[in-house]
């Protein structure tokens, strides 16, 4: 097993070119279940079957292991064993019709309103980038939208006069988004204040600029989620403010 175990390793490394994270992974999965294989007194892959394989698996559930981690097991070895049929070291694996166990669905995670206030009103509104960032995280609160939909917004689409937004979504349909007051005080100081400076004369018609003048990227606001998600103590992504969106909403009726 070891011989075949470690070609299969340096093919994983060579030629499916993973990461270094997933190839310590799979030897670790794999060696548990070649020493399970093992106290089951089989000396060959060849005699592993479906019921040991099985076996295995009610093992990992006995030993209360998360659903997630047996799922990842059990594609490690899938994987090892498409591996073996490609080598033509066994004709059938026995994980072929194996089902990988059904993963619990998480609850969306979200912020209390508190954390949420905290949060939009964490950055420092007397510099340009700052009001930049409070009107961006006060949008993506107030509004529910889509990250990429933010930063692909142009100023022109904004009407701070009755707080209404167009916003192109999926498939370039397009919509109209309402912000209330403290969203839009915090794009009405930005556009006058922050993003002018930030434009430095530079003509740009993008609604969120960087401090180069140009249209910010969606990476930009994951990094500007981490650092003000620091004040919450709390790991905050997109996905989280547009579900404390809806959550707050259902609550407000």
């Amino acid at each position: 097993m070891q011989e075949v175990f470690s070609q299969y390793i340096a093919y994983l490394e060579a030629e499916r070119n993973v990461s270094a994270y997933t190839v310590r992974n799979y030897t670790r999965d794999l060696l548990e279940f070649f020493a399970f294989v093992s106290e089951q007194g089989i000396e060959t892959l060849k005699n592993v079957n479906k019921q040991t394989l099985r076996a295995y698996l009610a093992q990992l559930m006995e030993q209360k292991y998360a659903k997630s981690s047996i799922a990842r097991k059990l594609s490690a070895i899938r994987s090892f064993y498409r591996y073996l049929m490609r080598e033509d070291l066994i004709s059938a694996s026995p994980a072929a019709t194996t089902v990988s166990p059904r993963l619990d669905k998480r609850l969306p995670e979200f912020l209390t309103q508190d954390e949420a206030k905290r949060l939009v009103e964490s950055p420092d509104v007397s510099q340009p980038q700052g009001q930049r960032d409070r009107a961006l995280l006060e949008m993506l609160y107030a509004s529910g939208m889509r990250v990429s939909e933010l930063v692909n917004m142009n100023v022109e689409q904004v009407n701070l006069s009755t707080n209404e937004m167009r916003v192109w979504g999926k498939g370039a349909k397009e919509r109209v988004v309402l912000i209330g007051e403290p969203a839009a005080e915090a794009l009405n100081n930005y556009i006058k204040e922050g993003r002018r400076e930030l434009l430095g004369g530079k003509r740009n018609n993008a609604l969120f600029v960087n401090r180069y003048g140009n249209r910010i990227l969606v990476r930009r606001v994951q990094k500007i989620l981490n650092k003000y998600s620091r004040s919450i103590n709390k790991s905050v992504h997109p996905h989280i403010l547009r579900h404390t969106f809806a959550t707050h909403l259902l609550d407000g009726g």
